[in-house]
This record gives C-alpha cells, structure tokens and sequence, in this order.
C-alpha cells in the first residue's frame, strides 16, 4: 500500500565474531517449495497398527489403535473463509505433509489450482471436528499421533517406541533421528533460541527476535511455541524425528506481517529440518533478505507495542490484530488502516498502485513498508516507528478522520506527480499537518533513543513541523501529553496548539512561544 506513502518516508558488513554459529539457515531458499516423492505417512492408523503387531505380536489383538486426529485439506474460496479457519484454531499449512521436500522455501502453490485463487491448505484435526459448512474440504487419513512429553507405557506398551517402528516400516526411518536416550526411555522436547544483530545497538551482539512463533512438525505430528523477549522458545510435545521449523510472523503483541503470495494472515519463513533438540538461529543482515526484513520489522514494531507501555511512553496502543505488508519493490511506507475498515475509493487505489491495486483490495494490510533501499536494520526500524505512530493516532481518531486523511495524502501524491504532503493547501491539510509532526516526532525520539547522538531531523524539511514536538519535548512535555489531545476534532495545527493550552494551562507560554516559532 505503498501507496499510501503516508509515510515515508546501505550496507551489509562483516559481523563480529561473538563465539555464534551464524551459518544456520544460510543456504535456505526462500522462494517457492518444491515438492519430491510422497512419502507412507508413519502415523496413519493402519500403519501405527502394523507397528504394534511388530512389536508386541501377542499384546497387539488386545489394544485398539483408534483415531485420534485427522490428517484433512480445505480449499477455502476467499479471506472470509481463510479467516474462519484461523478463528477455529486451525495451523494451515499451504503444503501436503506426506511428500518430501526437494528443495526448501517459503511457499506452494498446487499447480491444479488456478494462480488468483487460495491454494489447498493442510491441516490436522481432532476426531470429531465439526468441518464448517460452506468450505471445500477432504480427508486424506486417519492417524493416531501420541503427544506425550515422555515415552508413554500403557498396558505395557512403549508407545514411542511404537512410533519410532512406524517409521521404520514406512520406509522413513533415516528421518527419525537416534537422540532420544533409550535408557531413560525419553524423548525430546524442542527448544532454543532465535536471535538478530542489528550492528549499531547492543554493541554488534546478538539479540532475541521477540514474540515470533515458532512452528515444528514430523509429517503430522505438529508443535509451536511462541519466542519470548530474548528469542527463546521452547515446544509442548516431544519428539523423536527430525522436524521442519518455520517462523510464522503472528507475534503475541498483536500484529501479524504478511504474505507469502497466499492469503494467509502471516508470513512464513521455513529455517530447514533439524534435529528434534531445536533450532538455534542467527539472522544477519547476510542471511536471506526476505528472512532479515521479516525479522527486522517484527523487532521494531515489539520494541514499539512495549514502549507503549505506562511505565515508558504510555502512548495508546495500535488497533489489535494489525496486519503489516512488505513491499520490497517500493520505498514509500503507508498506514492505510485497512484491514480496520478505513476506505479508499478504488479509482484512487488503481491510478497509484497499478497491479498492486488487486492484491491490496482482497488482503486488506493495516501498514505497508517500503524497503527498497533500505537493506540495514535501523533505517527499517525507523519507518516501522513512524507507520505505527500512525496506528497508535488512528486508535485514538478513528476511520472518518482517516479516511479524509490518507484520500489528502493520496489525491496530493497523484496531482503533484509525486510530492506525497503536497503544499499544505489542499482540503484536510490539517490532518496531514497534525498527524505527520506526530509520526515524525515518533520516529525521531525512538530513533535516537535506540541510536543515541543527536536528534535525527526526520520530517522537518515539509512545510508541517516536527520540531514543535521536538522543542515541547526538550522543555519537559511527553510523548503522551501530546497523543492524548489528538483527538478527532483536532484537525489542523493552530486547533492542536488550542487543545495542548486547554489541556496543559501550566504550558501556556512554551507552547505559545513554539507555535509562534513554526
């Protein structure tokens, strides 16, 4: 969305060595997956009862291998019924489980289905799921999946055992990996770490991608586990095969970045198979783009939601489920509001993103990121604090006032052959005025405290003024004394500097003074 260029508004090097492997995930592609052979799929209920015949020839008449989930498809035929299957808790994978994988990436599309339309997307279920009427579905098997943290007996039967044979009579058993010490009859649970060096904060090193989720599987045998601030995850279940781990950009402050050219609401990022043990992974600004932009634009916007917080900038938090697109191909950054029903006619959409205009008005995103140009981590971090400065103002204004907003900001892009803000002359000026001293007041404060040095001169050479913020600021006024009075009927500067009076009397003659300044 690019195009709403709201806002809008390098250089890899060497990382220094800290005593980390950063070659994990360095050879991963990211593009689409390429499917290889299928493959028995160990857990399917015939095939856990051959199993216990194997092992247990004179118990196995007495026990019943019943069901215990079921390995389906769906074929949803748009967002509404994407978006009920997430509603229902479903992890929807765009890719069978029962194949091998030739050549890793983020994404598939099955070739049998048209290229405009939502791919197959495979899930598993428990026995008596009630399917939701109305969406495409079919079964594929009927499994029997164990999800004990330990090696579980019962009526003398060591269950994983019995799925470690699984695998073995399936003709999979170079993919259970020999981890699980057998003289205490365990198993593993996954966990580890995900972290990012950003080269100009926390001296080079290393910190956690925070809040992201972390997705495991063996065919259908599926885990998550959401990374806390310092990157650390670990899973509910244990495991004996080797698994394939993904990070899926869904991140528990609230927001999601997408898409993966599926209508999905988050990103995924495959980090390859791996042992059971887990995942340790480093991004750099050398591993693949796609992965390092994701990474970097999840960090920046959890470090914002936790700057909202009371005890730091107490700043009104954006809208809950907000969804982020990247653009990589564009510069310019937008907080269009979408997804939470702010309006933009569709001839104003078409005339600006041209083939973008489809994809924009099908997936709905709340912000878009323009990262051409933008290949180091504090330039991007930078632009994710000014499009969310946006979100944390829309809360707070609501989608008429952005609706005039983002039609001024694209009516004077278009008009003026390219100047996003246009000449602060044109109808709702206003709001443009007040809402970009804002986001560009954000964005400098948070730039620099990170960055420390001065501060960053982000916006000041429009004709609207961020240094009003920047001088109020100096003199003792915070960030949420200012967000508190851009209420809906604020609409220009001069009803901004009336509102700071009334509500902040004590202020009276800074305030005067700054506004009289600028």
């Amino acid at each position: 969305m690019m195009a709403l260029v709201m806002m809008s508004c390098s250089k890899d090097g060497n990382v220094p060595d800290y005593g980390i492997d950063y070659s994990y995930g360095r050879h991963l592609t990211h593009d689409k997956i390429v499917l290889g052979q299928r493959l028995e799929n160990p857990y399917k209920t015939a095939n856990v009862t051959k199993a216990l015949q194997s092992l247990y020839p004179t118990k196995a008449d007495r026990v019943e291998v019943s069901a215990t989930d079921l390995y389906v498809r769906f074929l949803p035929s748009g967002k509404d019924q994407c978006d009920l299957l997430e509603e229902m808790g479903l992890e929807l994978i765009d890719h069978p489980l029962d194949y091998d994988i030739a050549v890793e990436g983020d994404w598939y599309h099955d070739p049998q289905v048209p290229e405009d339309d939502v791919t197959w997307q495979y899930a598993v279920v428990p026995v008596g799921f009630e399917f939701p009427e109305g969406i495409e579905h079919e079964l594929i098997d009927e499994c029997y999946i164990i999800n004990s943290s330990a090696s579980v007996k019962s009526d003398g039967i060591d269950w994983a055992a019995v799925e470690e044979e699984a695998y073995r009579i399936t003709g999979n058993a170079d993919r259970y990996a020999q981890v699980q010490t057998r003289a205490s009859g365990k198993k593993v649970v996954p966990s580890g770490r995900i972290t990012i060096v950003d080269q100009q904060a926390n001296g080079g090193k290393p910190f956690g991608v925070a809040g992201v989720k972390v997705s495991c599987n063996s065919f259908v045998k599926f885990d998550s586990a959401y990374t806390d601030r310092d990157g650390y995850y670990t899973m509910s279940k244990s495991f004996g095969a080797n698994l394939r781990y993904r990070l899926v950009f869904q991140n528990t402050r609230g927001f999601a970045i997408g898409v993966n050219l599926i209508l999905v609401p988050a990103s995924v990022s495959t980090l390859g198979k791996s042992a059971p043990s887990g995942v340790n992974m480093t991004v750099t600004s050398s591993s693949d783009e796609r992965l390092w932009r994701r990474c970097v634009v999840n960090n920046a916007a959890y470090d914002y939601y936790s700057r909202c917080a009371k005890e730091d900038l107490d700043l009104t938090l954006p809208p809950s489920d907000l969804r982020i697109w990247i653009f990589n191909g564009l510069e310019s950054s937008s907080a269009v509001m979408l997804h939470h029903n702010a309006f933009l006619s569709n001839s104003l959409i078409s005339s600006y993103l041209g083939k973008y205009a489809v994809i924009i008005k099908h997936l709905l995103p709340d912000i878009t990121l323009g990262t051409k140009g933008r290949t180091d981590y504090a330039s991007i971090y930078s632009a994710v604090c000014h499009e969310l400065a946006h979100a944390s103002h829309f809360s707070k204004v609501g989608t008429g006032y952005w609706n005039s907003y983002i039609e001024y900001i694209l009516k004077s892009y278009i008009l003026t052959g390219g100047s996003t803000y246009g000449d602060g002359s044109g109808e709702n000026a206003g709001l443009c005025e007040v809402g970009e001293m804002w986001a560009y007041y954000i964005q400098a404060r948070m730039y620099k405290d990170r960055y420390g040095g001065s501060l960053p001169t982000f916006g000041t050479s429009y004709w609207f003024y961020p240094q009003i913020y920047h001088y109020l600021d100096s003199r003792g006024m915070k960030p949420s004394q200012f967000l508190s009075v851009m209420n809906a009927d604020v609409v220009s500067k001069q009803a901004l500097k009336q509102r700071l009076i009334e509500t902040y009397p004590a202020r009276r003659t800074i305030i005067e003074q700054v506004f009289s300044r600028y």
